[in-house]
């Protein structure tokens, strides 16, 4: 299945939600009757494509979404993804790409959202122990049963792409990307042209530092994952908003949010770049939404793109053991071994 296919027949907009906020990584989660009433304004205003995983909450976001979204079913595009979770034995993360993995968290996730198939699951990390032939032939195997329209991967490389894609076609890969991290522009945009499958791009925002979310590293709360960030350091962040200051001064002029101009940028990039923004106020979803409707010229186009590039940018976008976790390429020609 194309995600394509299925974003036309919910009648989505481009824009997609990313659900992860209202129970992970963000500082404390959300309550639970809060986060259900976000998530059913979100419909009410228009989004329909809904992306969660097991990680997110420990399985708690999972849950928020089947609640919230169960009786939408029919006329939403719902992606989740499998391959890292949160272990309660160990009390830890863990990527785990085993087959039997794979089809037992697939089999726990439609539990918890309350439906009978996903129309895109994702293998959220390469398992550098499992091939990746035999992580996407897992899942190949669940697309045949009905259980999963479509395979998706995620923070893979161009490499790792090509070799998912001679098991099974993959619909969709999802990439953190935004004017702060053009990672997918090194190559894995053009593998995924190659192969017609969609970019899905996460923290579009760049983890609310494009909406100006973060103006001091001291306001980040605890248990939010901005803490281990190095851009978002004291010594970074600083250098960071100065470069901001130039996307304020666009924003201005075209008499928008900085994170509209943001996503009205990626979305210049290509109709199979699909962003999905999270947030945990129904006032920014709404905010973000509206951004679909922006068209901006060349030379503003241009103008953004000569901003925040990766020379410009203070900071790596993961810790150095986050990165041990993922497989995109990296600027200076290098990237994790596959």
């Amino acid at each position: 299945m194309s995600i394509f296919s299925r974003l036309k027949e919910v009648a989505s907009p481009t824009i997609g939600l990313g659900c992860m906020n209202l129970s992970h990584g963000y500082g404390s989660p959300v309550p639970e009757t809060d986060a259900i009433r976000a998530l059913e304004e979100a419909f009410e205003m228009g989004y329909r494509h809904f992306d969660t995983a097991t990680l997110y909450g420990a399985t708690a976001n999972e849950r928020v979404v089947g609640k919230a979204l169960a009786s939408k079913r029919n006329e939403i595009l719902l992606a989740s993804k499998c391959g890292m979770a949160m272990d309660p034995a160990l009390g830890k993360k863990v990527i785990d790409g085993r087959p039997e993995t794979l089809r037992r968290q697939c089999e726990a996730s439609l539990e918890r959202l309350n439906t009978d198939h996903l129309d895109l699951y994702y293998l959220h990390r390469l398992d550098r122990q499992v091939p990746i032939e035999e992580s996407v032939g897992a899942l190949a195997r669940l697309v045949e049963e009905g259980k999963i329209r479509a395979i998706g991967l995620s923070e893979i490389s161009a490499v790792t792409l090509r070799r998912a894609r001679t098991e099974h076609p993959i619909a969709a890969v999802q990439s953190e990307y935004s004017l702060w991290t053009r990672n997918p522009e090194i190559a894995l945009l053009d593998a995924c042209r190659e192969a017609n499958t969609s970019l899905v791009a996460f923290s579009p925002l760049g983890r609310g530092f494009l909406a100006g979310a973060v103006t001091d590293a001291s306001q980040l709360t605890e248990n939010d994952v901005r803490l281990g960030m190095p851009r978002f350091s004291a010594d970074n962040l600083p250098r960071n908003l100065r470069q901001l200051e130039k996307l304020q001064t666009i924003a201005s002029e075209q008499e928008v949010t900085t994170g509209q101009l943001a996503l009205a940028w990626l979305t210049a990039q290509g109709d199979d770049v699909i962003p999905i923004p999270g947030s945990r106020s129904s006032a920014h979803m709404r905010e973000n939404l509206a951004a679909e409707s922006l068209r901006l010229d060349a030379t503003t186009l241009e103008r953004l793109t000569a901003l925040l590039t990766p020379d410009q940018v203070a900071g790596a976008r993961y810790s150095e053991a986050l990165q041990k976790e993922i497989d995109t390429e990296e600027f200076g020609g290098s990237h994790a071994s596959t």
